[in-house]
């Protein structure tokens, strides 16, 4: 058994071994021709990483980490808003000021809807990043979101509030939607759930800097007339001041560089983040080898193809991929999550909590819990896999809510107050499993089901519909919640359960392959059976590798 491993293991190293002296050829001599016939190769990656694996505390995986906690950042201002809107909502002094209605209506929706209209809007120039790459645009995203916060923040009407929100979510979404893709695209297979899924749970950072700078200034300043729901409106800034002073000193993509005939710069940063600097290692030449291989004969692309969104549905493989990011970006926004988010200050209205500071306080006790458990789910993804997370997180959550609904309909129909306590425990207990399963995922998922040629237009696709779902959660919900209660909460009930459906029947599973090896699943007759089979050699190789090397010992 020992030696067939072993004559695998040498047989599947010999393929992946690109020479030293081709990869080190000046850039414009690194020809296609060097990698003609590659097919990327699952049991290739699995066994590098069972027999040769880098070193994750290494020096260039500390510099990953590093870099991606930057980025990171990016991730605060959606959180930041949401929470901050739901948090100076419940201030007296914001909605005397702007004439809004402290019980939530048609008003009050489209103030916190606007955000998701500038991000529909934002996600139509995300094909941007294939023309100038991606961590410009990041920067020019974080530049316009301070433009968007000075404006919001000296607003003396409505009409400019709102217009400031709409240029604040406009920027936003470029920078907020290109980051994920960054980290998906740098960041190596068998570490992506956790580093690019940790991006994400930064939302629940944001969250907690909005809703305990409105808790400390409405508790020291509500006296003092506007101050206690403008500054927090100014610190919306502070995040991505630092990302925009910070992008432009890290490197590009590297499929990016890929796409664009930088090979050799592209192969530097593979070295430098992948393998600690070892340019022999043989992750270098597998990368390298399967990036070159997914251009191979693919013509430099155009304005014409830039625009050209026909290859999101030119074959029956992408339009796959494209209905599960779809989906999945619908889910992510419409599973009862947003109404929580956003209307947590008038859900406890409903249940009987009327004190202002008391409700700030359970906004950042909410935000807090979402944090620590999505920085759970984020590694759980690679440890688990994304589909067992998130059916799990789905049926979980479907539960959750059932019980707030029946809690919130025994405080309203017979004035239980047990009721009422059993549903904030709930609305809690939902948003853990939602952070745990959905929140490291939501802007991972989508882009990692697509293909290098269709991410950046598929990313653009996900935060259109992504912004579609919110803008009908955030403008519906306060009519919703006000008409006719606890019911809006039964129909998540339902729609989640439509959703565990839908993903155990398409879901794809995607942990621990490169985006390269993606293609090959989903070129299968059924996706979904073929990434579980994948899945289940994966743990086959990886254990005869084990046993192997007891066996040496």
């Amino acid at each position: 058994m020992a030696d067939q491993v072993r004559d695998t293991r040498t047989s599947t190293a010999s393929k992946v071994r690109l020479s030293h002296d081709t990869m080190d050829k000046p850039e414009h001599h690194v020809a296609l021709d060097d990698v003609e016939g590659m097919e990327p190769s699952l049991e290739t990656y699995t066994t590098i990483m069972a027999t040769n694996k880098p070193n994750p505390r290494g020096p260039g995986y500390i510099k990953l980490y590093l870099l991606a906690g930057m980025i990171f950042l990016c991730s605060t201002m959606n959180g930041f808003d949401s929470s901050l809107m739901g948090s100076i909502n419940a201030l007296p002094n914001y909605t005397e000021y702007f004439g809004l209605p402290s019980n939530g209506n048609a008003s009050t929706g489209i103030v916190f809807a606007i955000f998701q209209v500038g991000q529909m809007c934002g996600a139509l120039f995300i094909w941007m990043t294939d023309w100038y790459g991606r961590t410009w645009h990041i920067f020019f995203g974080c530049l316009g979101v301070c433009i968007g916060t000075i404006i919001t923040a000296l607003s003396t009407s409505l009409p400019m509030f709102i217009g400031g929100r709409f240029l604040l979510s406009f920027f936003a979404t470029c920078a907020h939607t290109a980051a994920p893709l960054y980290l998906v695209e740098i960041s190596p297979a068998a570490y992506r759930g956790t580093i690019a899924g940790a991006y994400n749970t930064f939302y629940n950072v944001g969250s907690i800097l909005a809703t305990s700078s409105v808790y400390a200034c409405h508790l020291h300043l509500a006296d003092r007339g506007d101050l206690d729901w403008r500054i927090p409106l100014w610190l919306q800034m502070v995040c991505p001041g630092m990302v925009c002073f910070f992008i432009k000193f890290y490197p590009e993509s590297p499929r990016y560089l890929i796409a664009n005939d930088q090979h050799e710069k592209a192969r530097e940063i593979i070295t430098k983040y992948h393998a600690n600097g070892d340019p022999n290692h043989p992750l270098v030449a597998l990368q390298m080898k399967e990036m070159l291989g997914t251009v191979q004969g693919v013509p430099k692309a155009t304005w014409k193809d830039l625009l050209d969104l026909s290859v999101l549905v030119e074959t029956r493989s992408s339009r796959y991929r494209l209905m599960l990011n779809v989906a999945f970006s619908w889910f992510g926004q419409f599973s009862g999550n947003n109404i929580v988010s956003y209307y947590l200050p008038l859900m406890l209205n409903g249940i009987g909590i009327t004190d202002t500071n008391t409700k700030l306080i359970l906004n950042i006790i909410y935000s807090v819990i979402g944090w620590v458990f999505s920085v759970a789910g984020a590694r759980l993804h690679d440890v688990v896999g994304r589909r067992k997370m998130l059916m799990g997180s789905t049926l979980g959550m479907t539960i959750c809510l059932a019980l707030v609904a029946a809690g919130a309909a025994g405080k309203v129909e017979y004035g239980n107050s047990a009721a009422a306590t059993m549903s904030i425990v709930f609305i809690f207990l939902f948003g853990a499993v939602f952070a745990t399963g959905y929140t490291p995922m939501q802007p991972i998922y989508p882009a990692e089901v697509v293909s290098n040629k269709m991410r950046a237009k598929a990313m653009g696709t996900f935060k259109l519909t992504a912004g579609a779902a919110g803008f009908l959660n955030t403008f519906v919900g306060p009519i919703a919640l006000s008409s006719i209660g606890y019911w809006f909460y039964v129909f998540f009930v339902f729609w989640d359960t439509f959703e565990l459906a839908f993903m155990y029947f398409f879901f794809v599973e995607t942990k621990g392959m490169t985006l390269e090896e993606l293609d090959a699943i989903f070129e299968a007759r059924n996706p979904r059976k073929a990434s579980i089979e994948a899945k289940n050699m994966q743990k086959r190789i990886i254990k005869d590798e084990r046993t192997s090397e007891g066996v040496d010992v």
